[in-house]
């Protein structure tokens, strides 16, 4: 089964741009979106969210697998140990496929028979830490390094039980009245089927973020990676791309959030859509 672009949904995603960049401006803060905004939470502030995802037809090929995909809860926690930094943890202790075609593939025969598999997510550990404070003229400017652990498993057919690694540059800027964060980076993906190979592929994201008034904020973003080998990618890191749109509304110190996905590769969902909850809280000083 070879990697297809699915080009109908640009169409799509030229509207809602349209939406979000017509709209008030937004504090900078992640779920639904993927693309990391530079900014820290703040030294002693503690970030939880949760939340359910669904994507359909998705297609993993080291195993030949396809069907529609359920991450629930969707969990992360970030830590602000400074004023500029932040330790990300992410994953979820429970994903399903549904089946909906099996395809020859190298790790076909690890998943057992059914219309069902399961098993935890990869577990994502990160580190934030800004290096430029935004001006009137320059934006804010971070780093970010993080790891996808292999605790999935990959008899699971929805893994593939390697360590990742990544390294980006971000960038955030509000410009007149809309939120603009740039991503761009490195990961290093090795071959799950050939020890001794490894695709470097580049990452990148783009968001805006603007409010319709004091609560009710409107978001969308373009995220994914790109296979830079000449040749045909290892199976389960080829390019990925998502275009994602959604809604956060905002009471208190929480946030609750609703997206829609539109993938643009046939390793992404061609269409999904993910709901969560984000709750901020002061857990310590920092001296």
């Amino acid at each position: 089964m070879l990697l297809r672009t699915r080009l109908a949904p640009f169409k799509l995603i030229a509207v809602l741009l349209f939406v979000v960049v017509t709209s008030a401006p937004v504090f900078a803060q992640q779920r639904p979106l993927q693309t990391q905004d530079p900014e820290a939470i703040g030294a002693g502030n503690v970030l939880i969210e949760a939340g359910v995802d669904y994507g359909r037809s998705i297609f993993f090929p080291a195993s030949g697998l396809e069907g529609h995909l359920w991450r629930a809860p969707a969990l992360g926690v970030v830590i602000g140990v400074g004023s500029i930094a932040e330790i990300q943890l992410t994953g979820s202790p429970y994903k399903r496929l549904t089946i909906t075609e099996r395809n020859d593939a190298p790790l076909a025969d690890l998943v057992e028979p059914g219309d069902t598999t399961s098993t935890v997510e990869d577990l994502v550990i990160g580190t934030k830490l800004r290096l430029l404070a935004e001006s009137e003229t320059t934006p804010a400017i971070a780093v970010r390094i993080a790891t996808r652990l292999p605790n999935a498993s990959e008899s699971s057919g929805i893994a593939l039980d390697t360590t990742e690694f990544y390294a980006s540059i971000l960038a955030g800027k509000t410009i007149e009245s809309v939120r603009v964060a740039l991503n761009a980076g490195l990961g290093i993906l090795p071959d799950p089927i050939l020890a001794s190979r490894q695709n470097d592929v580049l990452t990148y994201g783009l968001s805006l973020a603007r409010a319709l008034d004091e609560r009710l904020d409107v978001v969308g973003e373009l995220n994914g990676r790109i296979n830079t080998r000449g040749d045909e990618a290892p199976l389960g890191t080829e390019s990925l791309s998502q275009f994602r749109a959604g809604l956060r509304y905002t009471i208190g110190s929480a946030r609750l959030d609703l997206g829609g996905i539109v993938g643009l590769t046939s390793r992404d969902p061609g269409i999904g859509f993910t709901a969560g909850f984000t709750y901020m809280f002061k857990a310590f000083d920092v001296k």
